[in-house]
C-alpha cells in the first residue's frame, strides 16, 4: 500500500516539500560552478541600480544575507575588510540582502559601517537564480563572468579560504 501526500500529515507535506525545494536548490547552486553568472540588476542601498553586466573584468564576490542570519551578521564586517583591500586590484563584492523590507537591511548595513555595495533582490529574482538555500551564500567568480567558487553558510575561519581564493582570481 502506497502513501501518498493526501495521506500525510500536514506538517510532514510541508518539511517534505520544504526538503524538496531545498535539494533542488542545492542542484541549481552546483550547476552554476564554471558556467556563467545569471545576471541581474538591482537596486542599492545608494539608491541607483546595479548590474553584475557592470561588473565584467572584475574578480566579484556576491554574498547573498538577511537580517535575521547572525553568521551573515558576524561575517559581514570581515567582508567589509575583505572588500577595502583588494577593491583597487579589481575586485568587486555585491551584499544582496534577500529580504522583503528593504529598509531593515539598509539599517543593519549602516549599523555595521558595510562600504561595499548592498543591493536588495525583494523579487528574489538574483536568489532564485543562484540556488541560494542557506544564509549566507557567497559565489566568487572570475574576469570573465563564470562561477568559479560557491560557499554556503558561514564559520569563524571561512574568510581566509575566501582570501586564498580572490587572491587566486586576482592573479588569472
Amino acid at each position: 500500500m502506497s502513501m501518498g501526500f493526501k495521506t500525510i500529515p500536514r506538517g510532514l507535506a510541508g518539511l517534505a516539500m520544504a526538503i524538496v525545494m531545498l535539494a533542488a536548490g542545492e542542484a541549481a547552486a552546483k550547476d552554476l560552478l564554471g558556467a556563467p553568472a545569471p545576471e541581474f540588476t538591482l537596486r542599492s542601498l545608494a539608491g541607483s541600480n546595479l548590474s553584475l553586466r557592470e561588473q565584467r573584468g572584475r574578480v566579484v564576490m556576491i554574498n547573498f544575507w538577511a537580517t535575521w542570519c547572525g553568521p551573515c551578521r558576524q561575517e559581514m564586517p570581515l567582508l567589509d575588510q575583505m572588500y577595502r583591500r583588494y577593491r583597487d586590484m579589481g575586485f568587486v563584492l555585491m551584499g544582496i540582502n534577500v529580504e522583503d523590507d528593504a529598509r531593515k537591511a539598509g539599517d543593519m548595513a549602516r549599523a555595521l559601517g558595510v562600504r561595499y555595495p548592498v543591493l536588495f533582490d525583494t523579487k528574489k529574482a538574483a536568489s532564485k537564480a543562484y540556488g541560494v538555500s542557506a544564509m549566507p551564500t557567497t559565489v566568487l567568480l572570475d574576469r570573465d563572468g563564470r562561477v568559479r567558487y560557491l560557499h554556503k553558510g558561514y564559520r569563524p575561519g571561512y574568510e581566509r579560504t575566501y582570501h586564498a581564493q580572490i587572491r587566486e582570481l586576482l592573479k588569472e
